[in-house]
């Protein structure tokens, strides 16, 4: 409730700066009547759209004004972007040309913010780890962590291509999606036909995946059944060993309030493998740091998805984005290869994360 509070506030906050952007980006062409009627339009659309969300009036209310809290942003970031470019420019230009010229400048500086971070949203970068475990492993084993897809109405069979291009043409060994696979249901989907293009996800040891808080609204059944049409293999708080050679452990998001311990999945199983969690959420790291896990993969922070929002997720977890090694344990927290609620990454991009693994006896490369 006290974080909904303070959002609240500060959407009224910048959209008193929307409001104030606009009066001043058409001085001169609105009177005082228009300047009243721009900020009363803005804090319409902001408190309907609030209102909306507290009704809970569905998804599509939850998206807009997902948007809308990017736009204000983003316009707050352009209004210091050309403010600090005043103070720089005022003293060596003359101030009619220069007002004209920041006034062309501020809403540029807006659509290219939401260009660049659409081209984040939409282009996965790769980025490669290497690892040395203390357990046997004849030779180097490539993985490849995809999480995060949110497949749906913004991210469909276009990013499954390229998913499934990369993964290829980095010859990983097996593929771990540590959870959020579908954007809530199966309903855009199956409507756009994923299916083909999701089970072009292979790799010799196996595909693998587990269930995020997105894929626990209600609609898993269906989930589990499509990825399994896909030839993913979903861990629900089981395990496999994956050709004789690492043991993978799926562990459903901490949604599922049944969901047993990481110790309780582990118990009987031969630890003297290499152990590769997928757990969704990454907080439960220093208990993981003491059991006899190798690698951890895990997503759902999106590393803030906009700033400065991956500020804060830094502040809130142990490893909220990237690698750490704590123990013997290998800790791997993913931005995602989708995005949650608007097509915008700033401050993070999308990504696919592949980790090169050896063994104390690793004789050759992969």
């Amino acid at each position: 409730m006290f974080m909904l509070l303070v959002i609240i506030v500060l959407m009224q906050v910048f959209t008193f700066g929307l409001g104030r952007s606009l009066q001043w980006l058409l001085a001169g062409k609105i009177g005082v009547r228009g300047r009243r009627i721009l900020m009363a339009g803005a804090f319409v659309v902001t408190n309907l759209l609030i209102a909306g969300l507290l009704l809970q009036l569905g998804h599509a209310v939850f998206r807009w004004t997902a948007l809308w809290m990017v736009l204000l942003l983003y316009v707050m970031y352009a209004a210091l972007v050309t403010f600090l470019l005043y103070l720089l420019l005022c003293k060596i230009l003359d101030q009619k040309p220069m007002a004209r010229s920041l006034r062309v400048f501020a809403p540029l500086f807006l659509l290219g913010l939401l260009a660049y971070s659409a081209y984040n949203a939409y282009t996965p970068a790769v980025r490669h780890y290497q690892v040395v475990l203390d357990k046997p492993l004849a030779k180097p084993l490539r993985i490849g962590v995809a999480s995060d897809l949110h497949l749906g109405a913004l991210v469909g069979k276009g990013q499954l291509q390229k998913l499934s291009e990369i993964m290829r043409r980095e010859k990983v060994d097996i593929i771990l999606l540590p959870g959020d696979l579908m954007d809530d249901n199966v309903a855009a989907y199956r409507a756009e036909n994923m299916q083909p293009a999701l089970a072009k996800l292979q790799a010799p040891l196996g595909v693998y995946a587990t269930l995020g808080n997105h894929d626990l609204f209600g609609h898993q059944s269906e989930i589990v059944q499509e990825l399994t049409k896909a030839g993913i293999q979903v861990l629900r708080n089981s395990s496999k060993v994956a050709g004789g050679k690492v043991l993978v452990v799926g562990r459903n998001d901490d949604s599922d309030h049944s969901r047993p311990s990481t110790a309780a999945l582990l118990a009987g199983q031969d630890t003297s493998l290499p152990v590769l969690l997928m757990d969704h959420r990454p907080t439960e790291i220093d208990l993981h740091s003491q059991l006899p896990i190798d690698i951890q993969v895990s997503g759902h922070v999106h590393n803030g998805q906009i700033a400065p929002a991956n500020w804060i997720v830094r502040q809130l977890n142990r490893v909220a984005y990237g690698y750490q090694q704590i123990g013997n344990g290998h800790f791997f927290v993913t931005s995602g290869f989708g995005f949650w609620g608007v097509p915008f990454r700033l401050g993070s991009q999308a990504e696919v994360v592949v980790i090169e693994v050896s063994g104390k006896n690793s004789v050759s490369a992969h």
